[in-house]
């Protein structure tokens, strides 16, 4: 069984981390990833704390294992998001689009590991710098907010430049790319869009069809004139703000076009109008699967290619 430095730090069978997804990674997705194995993670996104509390406390009902939550700290509750979490003592903070720093005395004081999200070495020095327990090197395949780096080239440099646990994230679906992250120098992963075909996971129909019948070129970037670029499906509303964002929309134009839009997604399933936001991965995705199998096939595959890696070598 394939176990590793990150399992005996948050106390999880498997090294598989199922992503923070905005709108989508709710108690009963994280619940049912931590339940089979793995860790799963509550999103915040732009959700007040009584929203993320209402959720941790569903995931305490449904599981009693180790599971985390994702805080956006460029969102206006993270304050008040940032202390819930350390009032409900979760076991592990992700933490994105920001600097945790402020608030990393008061996690720590709570017993609360910090693993932040990370797009670039500096950044991932700095984090191990502020008392990060691990980090999540996260390359462009992924989907929604990404950064420049693909995930082959940040996860070795990342691995290089700190000495705490480095979890490999984008463009991960299947036990190939879980063994590949181990020779990346990883010593986990984190997916998000495979866990869209979760069972647990309350998406609309719409976007799950989509999901499940996407193609190797399914998705395109959309906000880098903005400095925030997105990824993801290539749906109407991803074909419109890409013309409005090059045709010479203001950017208050554009942040007023994209306001709502992931809802329209996940709770409507508008595609016309919804963000569906997913990574370059969701080719990869073929079948909707129970959290829990998901972690032991990804897991069981990247055995036995890591038992089988020998016969490349003479």
């Amino acid at each position: 069984m394939i176990r590793s430095q990150i399992c005996d730090l948050l106390g999880i069978r498997y090294p598989v981390f199922q992503g923070g997804m905005a709108w989508i990674a709710d108690g009963k997705l994280a619940a049912a990833v931590s339940e089979g194995g793995g860790l799963g993670i509550i999103a915040s996104g732009n959700a007040p704390a009584s929203y993320v509390r209402e959720q941790i406390r569903e995931a305490k009902r449904r599981t009693d294992r180790p599971f985390g939550v994702n805080i956006m700290l460029m969102s206006p509750y993270a304050p008040e998001v940032a202390r819930a979490a350390a009032e409900e003592k979760v076991s592990v903070v992700t933490t994105g689009a920001g600097n945790p720093s402020r608030y990393m005395r008061m996690w720590e004081e709570s017993g609360v590991k910090v693993i932040p999200v990370v797009a670039s070495v500096g950044l991932a020095r700095l984090m191990q710098r502020t008392g990060a327990a691990a980090l999540i090197a996260e390359g462009g395949e992924s989907g929604g907010h990404i950064g420049e780096l693909s995930t082959m080239v940040l996860v070795p440099q990342v691995a290089d430049a700190v000495q705490i646990p480095v979890i490999a994230a984008g463009g991960i679906a299947d036990g190939r790319g879980m063994a590949a992250s181990f020779m990346l120098g990883a010593c986990g992963v984190q997916m998000g869009t495979r866990f869209l075909a979760a069972q647990e996971c309350t998406i609309s129909t719409v976007y799950r069809e989509k999901i499940l019948k996407a193609g190797d070129l399914c998705t395109m970037v959309t906000g880098r004139r903005l400095g925030h670029p997105v990824r993801s499906l290539r749906t109407p509303f991803a074909r419109e703000y890409m013309k409005e964002e090059y045709g010479g929309a203001s950017d208050e134009t554009l942040e007023a076009l994209g306001t709502g839009a992931l809802r329209r997604a996940v709770v409507d399933g508008d595609a016309q109008n919804g963000c569906f936001l997913a990574g370059q991965s969701a080719a990869m995705v073929k079948q909707v699967q129970p959290a829990a199998q998901i972690v032991r096939e990804v897991t069981d595959e990247a055995e036995r290619i890591l038992q089988g890696a020998g016969r490349w070598v003479e």
